[in-house]
C-alpha cells in the first residue's frame, strides 16, 4: 500500500509544482509569523489556488483565535485546518464545529507519558499529526527537524487517521514508515536547503524513499 504525503510549510510556485510532481496527497501552509515558512493570507490564496485537484490544502495554524480563522477561510481556499498549538480538546472540537471544515490536530510525543492524550483528541478531530514534542522554550511548535522514539508507535492504531511527523529526511522516512506502520507522513524541513527553502530534489527523494523507490 502505497504511503500519503504531506509537504508543509510551502511558500513558492515552484514549491508547490515540485510537491504535485512528487505524487503529494496534501500541502500545508503555515500562519504562524515566528516560523521561516510563514506565507501571508495573499501568498496562501496564490497558492492554494495552484494546487492541483485532488491535493488537499492544509492551513497550519497556533492557537488561533475566531476572527483570524474566520478572516484566513475568507481568504483562502483550505480544504483542512492544521491545529498545531496548545488547543485542548474542547477547542479543538469547538473549532471544527464553527468552521465546517475537517480538522487535524497535531500532538507532540517525547516519551509514553504523551501517548495517553492521543485517544482524547481522536475523538473530536478527524485526523491526528503525531509529531515531536518541541523542546522547552522553543520558538517553534513544529518544523524543528527532531525525531522521537517511532518503537512508542508500533502496533498503535486510533480511530481516526494520523500523520507520523517531526525530523523525517529522504534518508530515515522508509525505516520510520516501517517502524510505526504509518499510512501518511509530513514533512517540512527534511527538504529543505535552508531553513523555510524547499529543495525540489529533495522532494522527489522524499516521496521515492517513502514508496520504496
Amino acid at each position: 500500500m502505497s504511503v500519503s504525503i504531506k509537504f508543509c510549510g510551502l511558500s513558492q510556485p515552484a514549491d508547490i509544482a515540485a510537491a504535485a510532481e512528487a505524487g503529494a496527497r496534501y500541502v500545508g501552509f503555515v500562519f504562524f509569523p515566528k516560523s521561516p515558512r510563514a506565507v501571508s493570507l495573499t501568498q496562501a490564496r496564490d497558492l492554494a489556488l495552484a494546487v492541483p485537484v485532488g491535493v488537499a490544502k492544509v492551513g497550519l495554524v497556533v492557537d488561533p483565535e475566531d476572527g483570524f480563522l474566520d478572516q484566513l477561510l475568507a481568504e483562502v481556499p483550505l480544504d483542512i485546518l492544521q491545529l498545531h498549538g496548545h488547543e485542548k480538546p474542547t477547542r479543538v472540537a469547538e473549532i471544527r464545529a464553527r468552521m465546517g471544515l475537517p480538522v487535524m490536530k497535531a500532538i507532540g510525543i517525547a516519551d509514553a507519558d504523551d501517548l495517553g492524550q492521543i485517544t482524547d483528541y481522536a475523538a473530536v478531530s478527524d485526523q491526528l499529526l503525531i509529531d515531536a514534542k518541541p523542546p522547552k522554550n522553543a520558538d517553534l511548535p513544529g518544523g524543528n527537524g527532531l525525531s522521537f522514539d517511532w518503537r512508542l508507535l508500533a502496533g498503535r492504531r486510533w480511530p481516526v487517521p494520523w500523520m507520523l511527523a517531526g525530523g523525517l529526511t529522504p534518508y530515515n522516512v522508509r525505516l520510520a514508515v516501517q517502524m510505526t506502520g504509518a499510512q501518511q507522513v509530513d514533512v517540512s524541513s527534511g527538504v529543505e536547503s535552508r531553513a523555510g527553502v524547499k529543495d525540489p530534489m529533495l522532494i522527489h527523494a522524499f516521496a521515492d524513499a517513502v514508496n520504496g523507490g
